[in-house]
């Protein structure tokens, strides 16, 4: 098995009076796509947060073996004077990136992620797909070797979720980042990753893991098989029992 990028090692967090995380205990793998579901308030962001620093942990211990993290908000933060390309690079500019790299490397992610034509575009030019597109493409950029998605296609319609889903599917294969994803669909959970931790009701706790026996890259057909289907249930019922 591949050296562990994250560990958490009974790891809790309180909020004042609220217990959002009950001793946690989970590692993630080198190149490993990890999914994170459980019900609304149980802790799911509350782990990410902890996992790059925004946040700092009550009891326990984090081992993270990298500091070049990339995160992925469901609101895809861009700001509205900046053009496409010029809010992709600016996380690079911040780090004092050299400029004329910048720029190759951003012609490149941007044609990874099927946003060359709007390159010059502005925030209120683009559907709600196109600005997680932009979004993704901006962590992309500084080659993170750790991505925190934090329910990034919530708050997009079905149609245009499952597009993204099939997207970002590919693009792991290709750059093969390793990656936590969360999200209260079973069905995206299983399509994305090669593993899926199901959290009970606040106080968070792991009450399940399940592993993801289907080869990539996927076809969105796969959601049609039996075995799907069976591992679907399967999840459903751990999350039902402890919601």
């Amino acid at each position: 098995m591949a050296d562990p990028v994250l560990t958490f090692s009974n790891v809790s967090k309180s909020f004042k009076e609220i217990r959002a995380l009950e001793e946690v205990n989970f590692s993630i793998y080198q190149r490993e796509f990890l999914a994170l579901i459980g019900p609304s308030g149980c802790g799911k962001s509350t782990v990410l947060r902890l996992a790059s620093g925004l946040d700092k942990q009550t009891t326990g211990e984090i081992d993270i073996l990298t500091k070049k993290v990339g995160y992925v908000f469901q609101d895809p933060t861009l700001f509205p004077w900046r053009t496409v390309r010029k809010n992709v690079e600016l996380l690079a500019e911040l780090e004092n990136y050299d400029k004329e790299k910048i720029y190759k490397k951003t012609e490149e992610i941007l044609s990874l992620v099927g946003l060359t034509e709007f390159e010059n575009h502005y925030p209120i030019a683009l559907s709600g797909g196109m600005k997680m597109r932009a979004s993704l493409a901006r962590s992309l950029l500084l080659d993170p070797e750790l991505f925190l998605f934090d329910e990034p296609f919530g708050a997009l319609d079905l149609i245009t979720r499952g597009r993204l889903n099939l997207e970002l599917m590919q693009l792991y294969v290709k750059k093969k980042f390793t990656s936590m994803f969360v999200t209260h669909s079973v069905e995206e959970g299983i399509f994305l990753s090669s593993r899926v931790i199901v959290f009970s009701g606040r106080p968070g706790k792991i009450k399940g893991e399940f592993k993801i026996p289907f080869e990539y890259p996927r076809d969105p057909k796969i959601k049609f098989s039996s075995a799907f289907g069976k591992l679907s249930l399967e999840i459903s019922k751990v999350l039902e029992k402890n919601s």
